[in-house]
């Protein structure tokens, strides 16, 4: 799936993400997003801006756009028809641009569960635990040389859609993880 799928193409965000100074680019950005709202049901707009625009004041417009795109992701790991979809450089780029941006995505989703605690593979419930191990050596992908380009398109094409499927998974394994905890009653009802 390609970022089409999102109302800005990569091309433009990665634009945007240079002229405002990110300290990443989109597909690592958008993994720490999910990642995080795998973890944190309280993880908002302002938290993810915080951690990719640390130093950066933005203007109206580049702000709209990276709320747009915050609210889309969120909207599809919340729906449960599959939605969700990584924000990739689009199948016209070459390969390795396009594989080195999902281990980017990859990276940064790992990041965005580290940073709400919620990184040990051995900790997490269900089949959480064995995807977040998967993403990790995805982390380490790369187009082989040695094989035909229709290959290493292929393989490319099933660890997306692994991770995609997998992202979804893990935001449902975790979703008790995200309800916020009641405070302790000392009466009985």
């Amino acid at each position: 799936m390609s970022s089409n799928e999102y109302t800005q193409p990569y091309a433009d965000l990665l634009r945007v993400f240079v002229s405002a100074h990110a300290v990443t680019e989109p597909a690592e950005a958008h993994g720490v997003l999910a990642g995080s709202l795998c973890a944190a049901g309280s993880y908002g707009l302002e938290d993810w801006l915080a951690e990719v625009f640390p130093e950066i004041e933005l203007d109206a417009t580049t702000g709209a756009t990276l709320r747009e795109l915050f609210e889309q992701t969120r909207s599809a790991l919340l729906g449960h028809d599959m939605q969700f979809v990584l924000l990739m450089p689009d199948d016209q780029q070459p390969i390795e641009q396009r594989t080195a941006a999902l281990c980017q995505w990859c990276n940064g989703f790992l990041y965005g569960l580290a940073g709400q605690g919620a990184a040990d593979p051995e900790r997490l419930p269900g089949d959480a635990g064995e995807v977040v191990r998967d993403i990790g050596e995805i982390t380490r992908a790369g187009v082989d040389a040695a094989d035909p380009t229709e290959v290493n398109e292929s393989a490319l094409s099933e660890l997306e859609e692994f991770v995609r499927v997998g992202v979804q998974l893990v935001y449902e394994e975790l979703a008790a993880r995200r309800q916020p905890s009641r405070p302790v009653s000392n009466s009985i009802h």
